[in-house]
């Protein structure tokens, strides 16, 4: 297994990111290697100067790098030895399994779009991202931020990828699908959710429990996959982000505030499309960019690119 990061990603590359994969080195299972898509000279000093074996992972030199502030679109074109493309055109050669950075977001999509498709008969991909329960488990949310504007049939297809997601990445067997929603009779909401819930009622494709309402998203009793469109989900992450950060600032010690920290779970994956893309966090330390990298190893280790495959194309001949 070869995964692909991204060493020019992130507000604090390339020092963190190549910390996070010496500290990765030693948890990867046997036959993991990682290579680095980035400032050759800058990665091997940093290893030089922690007494790191360089020839413990393969470097592949790039001499751009896609910024922040960039267009994702035109900046993809425009720097062809960036990074993040060079990673990509890799990653569709099929010469690593998977592609991680916390760089550009934008960029991401646009490689994940463009350069390794999205499955046949997926209309958008999505990313979706963990909500901590305070029963202890995880919740999904999708989509986390992808797709601000959404149409019904989006809405249904992220239901069926995240259900499929969080029944092999977090061990559900019939994952209890709800829709995010301001009220959970089924004649509340917008356009676009009663649409929406109008699709789902009575789908055979996941198992559909109806709305369900911001209040209740934390507490485990209702659903384990929450679907709403990026534009809400982005902001109820950010939410959620701010709540671990009030607690932290305020020197408040509750264990299940401390799982909102997002160093915990590393980054999000791009679901729908045809190889492992994770995009970690942009302000990711060496503890987030180690658990970025152990959690791309698990996503191609799951296969979730064929199994989508195989729902999709059970549902276009059903």
């Amino acid at each position: 297994m070869r995964i692909g990061i991204d060493v020019m990603g992130g507000d604090h590359a390339p020092e963190a990111v190549v910390q996070g994969v010496m500290l990765a080195y030693g948890e990867l299972a046997k036959g993991s290697r990682m290579v680095l898509f980035g400032d050759k000279e800058k990665t091997l000093a940093i290893m030089a100067q922690a007494g790191f074996d360089a020839a413990q992972v393969d470097i592949v030199h790039t001499t751009q790098t896609i910024e922040m502030g960039d267009h994702p679109a035109k900046t993809f074109q425009q720097k062809p030895d960036s990074s993040i493309a060079v990673g990509f055109r890799t990653l569709a050669k099929k010469e690593i399994d998977g592609f991680a950075s916390a760089g550009s977001t934008g960029a991401m999509l646009v490689g994940a779009m463009y350069t390794v498709k999205p499955v046949e008969g997926v209309v958008r991909p999505c990313i979706p991202t963990f909500i901590p329960q305070t029963n202890g488990k995880l919740a999904l949310l999708v989509d986390a931020g992808l797709n601000a504007d959404c149409k019904p049939e989006m809405l249904y297809q992220f239901a069926m990828l995240g259900s499929i997601y969080a029944k092999n990445m977090l061990g559900i067997d019939a994952p209890r699908v709800a829709l995010l929603c301001n009220g959970e009779e089924d004649e509340k909401g917008n356009m676009l959710t009663l649409a929406a819930h109008g699709l789902m009622k009575n789908s055979r494709d996941f198992s559909f429990v109806g709305n369900i309402e911001g209040n209740k998203i934390y507490f485990g009793t209702i659903a384990d996959v929450i679907v709403c469109d990026g534009f809400v989900g982005n902001i109820v992450l950010k939410q959620a982000e701010a709540m671990y950060m009030i607690a932290h600032a305020q020197g408040v010690k509750n264990e299940f505030f401390d799982r909102f920290n997002y160093e915990l779970y590393g980054g999000t994956p791009v679901i729908g499309v045809n190889s492992t893309v994770v995009i970690g966090h942009g302000h990711s330390s060496t503890q987030a960019i180690k658990v970025m990298i152990l959690q791309t190893e698990s996503l191609i280790k799951a296969q979730l690119a064929e199994k989508f495959k195989l729902a999709l194309n059970n549902n276009a001949n059903a």
